[in-house]
């Protein structure tokens, strides 16, 4: 081999090593967020329930890493990988679990709710397959205003069976919106396995629609991020609505303290999409101390949040009282 090709070779590994890594990162960032979360939720600090996407990381990261700031997605009751992803600051967004006032709704939305427009985070949602309609509205109001961005809606498969969805995908077809729906398929529906609720295939549904439909190993990040980018690129280009169904493992239960008794073990470990990433960066060179320091990083970077956001003031009644009432003349 020429010397050129050889570094061209070598640049190109380099490259794809250091995206890689970067991915290493983010994924960390939102698995260390979530387990810190777990842990604060087992001891009383987090207000109400919290439904965690530990082992869905890949997902978030991957179709993240495709869009702009103005961007803009809408979220799912287990939304914390969406919001981390999509850039709402660590301090902010604890602060908003552990109902501070410094938090991104200023402690007033909590898990299900975390919402931050600055990074096109339209908000998390308590209730099944509504974000969807959300982020429909969202890629109309990006096209009549001719801005060039694009809308992402997340939903489970369990969101399928739910009404909204079909007249969501219909007027996006009709209008050719720009948007990307994305389906965290990890094969449940709350307790109940998704083929006792879906009856239709779902590449079928897509066509009957007039959407084109791609599937994707939702535990490689690198291959969502991939064709995630590719998706995205031609939906800005006025390509219309494509849809994305990723596969991937609920590892943590369907709310944080589900005893899971309806499921197989096994089937919650099968394949975790950090384990995954980092084989794959072993095999390229990169040294287990390298992956191992950036663990670390994380894990201060996480703790610092933490720390940051419990220091911060309660959230009172009285200030999201202003946002309900007035006492003025309309």
């Amino acid at each position: 081999m020429a010397t050129a090709d050889r570094r061209r070779t070598k640049d190109a590994a380099s490259n794809r090593s250091g995206r890689l890594l970067d991915f290493y990162r983010q994924l960390l960032v939102v698995r260390t967020s979530e387990e810190r979360l777990a842990t604060l939720f087992a001891n009383g600090d987090v207000p109400g329930f919290i439904h965690l996407s530990i082992g869905q990381e890949a997902i978030s990261v991957g179709v993240m890493s495709a869009l702009n700031r103005a961007d803009t997605i809408g979220s799912t009751h287990r939304g914390h990988g969406h919001a981390i992803a999509k850039g709402i600051p660590l301090d902010r967004f604890f602060a908003e679990l552990l109902a501070k006032e410094t938090g991104v709704c200023q402690g007033r939305g909590g898990s299900m709710h975390v919402a931050d427009m600055s990074v096109g985070m339209l908000g998390a949602n308590g209730i099944v397959a509504a974000g969807v309609p959300i982020a429909t509205g969202s890629a109309l109001a990006h096209r009549t205003r001719g801005t060039g961005d694009v809308a992402v809606s997340f939903f489970g498969d369990g969101a399928l069976a739910e009404g909204v969805i079909h007249e969501s995908l219909n007027i996006a077809s009709l209008l050719k919106l720009p948007i990307l729906y994305v389906c965290e398929a990890n094969g449940w529906s709350e307790f109940s396995a998704v083929g006792q609720q879906i009856a239709f295939a779902v590449d079928d549904w897509c066509r009957a629609y007039a959407i084109p439909f791609h599937q994707v190993d939702g535990n490689d990040v690198d291959a969502v991020a991939e064709i995630a980018e590719r998706i995205v690129a031609d939906i800005r280009k006025g390509g219309g609505p494509a849809f994305l169904e990723c596969k991937t493992t609920r590892i943590r239960g369907h709310y944080e303290g589900d005893a899971q008794k309806y499921r197989d073990p096994e089937e919650q470990v099968r394949s975790d999409p950090i384990q995954f990433l980092r084989a794959e960066l072993t095999a390229l060179g990169v040294s287990d101390g390298q992956l191992d320091d950036i663990v670390l990083t994380v894990e201060a970077e996480v703790d610092a949040a933490i720390v940051s956001a419990r220091s911060a003031g309660p959230a009172t009644f009285e200030a999201a009282m202003r946002d309900v009432y007035t006492t003025g003349a309309l």
